[in-house]
């Protein structure tokens, strides 16, 4: 499959799904970069950050925000405290090796996954 329509179904794939469920776009593009596009864990979550930049911030926050469902005092006081683990976040990560950095990536999404599949049950 060409390059560039792999990159436009992977993008619209992850827009889709990540304004339907809240989650973020980089759960999705991160693993489709890696196994697709042969990116290194590296390059797929930088390429991730710096491609959800713009479009999550004012595409899905509109919408939501014209439903009413947005709370901007908690907005505040986690973009302050998200921005400041994103920068150290970001440099522990350029720290780690590919195999860590990806295993920690995994763990997250399989305990994130987990939680939501026995929450649904209650």
């Amino acid at each position: 499959m060409d390059q560039t329509l792999l990159l436009l179904l992977i993008g619209l794939l992850a827009g889709l799904i990540g304004g339907l469920v809240g989650i973020g776009g980089g759960l999705i593009i991160v693993p489709f970069l890696v196994f697709l596009m042969g990116m290194s864990q590296h390059e797929a979550q930088g390429t991730s950050l710096a491609t959800l930049l713009l479009p999550l911030s004012f595409l899905s926050v509109y919408s939501y925000n014209k439903a009413g469902f947005i709370n901007w005092k908690y907005v505040m006081i986690l973009s302050l405290t998200f921005m400041i683990g994103s920068y150290f976040g970001g440099m522990l990560a350029l720290k780690l090796d590919q195999k860590t950095l990806k295993k920690i990536f995994g763990f997250i999404m399989i305990l994130g996954a987990a939680k939501m599949f026995w929450d649904s049950y209650k």
